[in-house]
């Protein structure tokens, strides 16, 4: 599979359009890529596009920080010999994130570095030779896609967010721009997301898989709507994507497997590449794999796992009983040989790998489950469960090894869908943005502090004796937002923090 990522690209051009204005050191450096001197033809924009796939590493990288740990899916490997990330990530874990966040900071910069790269891509391709116009409203779809995928995430995260959709002349620029309110923003995400539907083909030619498509679009504008409470919208689109050709993989963990990546469940997913020296490969189940398991997990004895992201007893004690998503999903082979107790850790990008540390798992970000459940819960917001919403929920249901539902009233369906959401999807970075979806704050707030009583009383994975600080896992109403990052603040005195923080 021809890879779809070129990172350099990408950080060269923020360097460059990022350097010194004076004149005496304006000149070309003859070893860079200047933006003025590239997008001449089509080759260099196609190289562009991918250049902006590939700063979604970045984000993916690290998205189960803001995603999953906040929730009630994960927890953390303890170690009380190393407290180094005790205000780092741990803090998403404990609910003591705050301004100063080293993580948030990171992850906030790295969303506007790939919105900048979108956004100067879209700009500089328009005077491009040599670029038709069929494959130049391809591009436009995949980079409106990209951004309103972007903008999405981050109006989640922070409420009201910069919008930016033009290259910006000069970096001070950037420092003139107020928030703006989620509606904008997600009136923004809804109309990048129409032109990319009618922009992006259905398939690619072999070459360019991996790439998003009408599917994508159509997926993601329906999460959107869902999101919104715009539930007619959501079922209408959403089941635009039903006759596209995609399906349910027989076996679960195939939609995992990098043997199998980009297969017939695959919407949109971001591209990893191992085995070579490229340098686009994946390494989650190195930061996921217990700590002290060594290479029991990674299969490779100088392997020193970060013990980050493991699944919780709560997650764990979700699934139903002769569930096979359970054994593809969670690893419950690991005992620690300082306390001899079990601690799981995920298996969904746990596969061999030829290289030390390089793996080649893709990161899933929309699966044709994913679709089915949203169309079902679509449809009983409207009034009921209906014929078809049981139909669309069974399916995901019966690949899992599960018996078919019936007879629920909308608040039953409600609660198991959300449930299958949950177990369906685990460790996918979507648990966050589903309790935010489903719950009021309110509710939110009472059912993170009922799970973090439940965590703490009977943690996954031993403290081993160090006692949990009167501030750990106290969830207030206002922590639905992330604060925005304090450097934002300093460089931007238009900005405004969120409340609480």
């Amino acid at each position: 599979m021809r890879i779809i990522i070129i990172r350099l690209l990408a950080v060269t051009i923020i360097l460059v359009q990022l350097s010194c204005k004076k004149d005496f050191l304006n000149k070309t450096d003859p070893t860079k890529v200047n933006t003025d001197l590239f997008y001449k033809d089509a080759k260099q924009v196609e190289q562009a596009v991918n250049g902006v796939y590939g700063t979604l590493h970045a984000i993916a990288n690290d998205q189960w920080i803001t995603n999953e740990l906040p929730s009630d899916n994960t927890t953390i490997d303890f170690n009380p010999g190393d407290r180094g990330q005790s205000d780092r990530i741990e803090a998403f874990e404990f609910y003591t994130v705050n301004a100063n966040s080293v993580n948030l900071n990171s992850s906030y910069i790295n969303y506007y570095n790939s919105i900048y790269n979108v956004n100067n891509t879209l700009a500089k391709m328009q005077g491009a030779t040599g670029l038709t116009d069929s494959v130049k409203a391809v591009n436009e779809g995949q980079l409106k896609f990209i951004r309103a995928y972007l903008y999405f995430e981050l109006t989640q995260y922070y409420g009201a967010v910069i919008l930016i959709t033009k290259p910006l002349d000069q970096p001070s620029d950037a420092w003139t721009y107020q928030r703006e309110s989620s509606d904008k923003v997600y009136a923004q995400i809804e109309a990048d997301l129409k032109d990319a539907v009618g922009d992006l083909p259905v398939k690619y030619q072999a070459g360019h898989v991996g790439r998003a498509t009408k599917g994508a679009a159509l997926s993601l504008l329906g999460k959107v709507y869902l999101t919104e409470k715009k539930y007619a919208d959501a079922a209408t689109t959403l089941s635009q994507v039903l006759p596209l050709g995609y399906d349910l993989n027989v076996d679960y963990a195939d939609a995992f497997n990098p043997q199998k990546k980009n297969g017939i469940e695959s919407i949109f997913e971001i591209q990893y590449q191992g085995g070579n020296d490229l340098g686009e490969w994946s390494s989650f189940i190195y930061t996921f794999a217990p700590r002290l398991s060594a290479g029991a997990v990674t299969g490779w004895p100088q392997s020193n796992p970060g013990g980050w992201n493991i699944p919780t007893n709560d997650i764990i004690d979700a699934y139903e009983p002769g569930d096979t998503r359970k054994d593809a999903s969670v690893g419950l082979d690991f005992k620690s040989p300082v306390t001899n107790q079990t601690v799981p850790y995920i298996k969904k990008y746990d596969h061999v790998h030829a290289i030390y540390g390089r793996t080649d798992d893709n990161w899933p970000v929309l699966r044709y489950s994913d679709v089915l459940l949203m169309l079902a819960e679509a449809i009983n917001e409207q009034g009921a469960p209906t014929t078809d919403a049981y139909t669309y929920l069974n399916k995901v249901r019966h690949r899992a090894g599960l018996s078919d539902l019936s007879g629920m009233s909308q608040t039953v369906f409600r609660d198991t869908l959300a449930h299958e959401r949950r177990v369906e999807l685990a460790f996918e970075n979507w648990r966050w943005f589903d309790l935010k979806r489903t719950m009021t704050t309110a509710q939110l707030t009472t059912f993170l502090n009922n799970y973090a009583a439940k965590e703490k009383a009977n943690p996954t994975v031993t403290r081993q004796g160090v006692p949990y600080s009167n501030t750990d896992y106290v969830f207030s109403e206002y922590e639905a937002l992330f604060p925005i990052p304090a450097n934002e603040l300093i460089v931007n005195p238009k900005l405004t923090q969120n409340n609480g923080y």
